[in-house]
């Protein structure tokens, strides 16, 4: 069994069929792996979707998350927040992948991401999809 985190970057993958797609098929076709999700970076999913194809589109997908049996979407909280912000005022990457690393850290959990900006981040580990942009840094 292993502990997982979303990040939007491997939700939209799999969505569009791009690169990364069938790692992370495959690990959601794992029963055994457990995943979570900030409602930050579903959020951040929903806002793509609906503006790269239709609101309705964006629903669809919600819906078809939250009805995964091994994805629990976790609440951001005044403690997932503040932790958030941390990693936010000591990396360089967004306020939605730091709640990722919120919840990676508060879980014990691997970020599933082929986001650069995960490279060098401290005090959690990455389960690096591949990326069509810069590879990640292994400094």
């Amino acid at each position: 069994m292993a502990n997982f985190v979303l990040d939007s970057y491997a939700v939209l993958a799999l969505l569009t069929d791009d690169v990364g797609a069938d790692q992370v098929a495959d690990l959601l076709s794992q029963s055994e792996h457990i995943f979570w999700m900030s409602v930050v970076n579903l959020g951040e999913v929903y806002y793509i979707v609906s503006r790269a194809q239709s609101q309705e589109d964006a629903e669809s997908v919600v819906s078809d998350i939250l009805h995964q049996d091994n994805v629990t979407i976790v609440d951001a909280t005044w403690d997932r927040v503040r932790t958030a912000a941390q990693f936010k005022a000591h990396g360089r990457l967004s306020y939605a992948d730091a709640f990722a690393c919120a919840v990676a850290s508060e879980y014990d959990a691997e970020v599933v991401t082929g986001d650069p900006e995960f490279s060098g981040v401290e005090g959690i580990t990455v389960h690096w999809l591949p990326s069509k942009g810069k590879p990640p840094s292994t400094d």
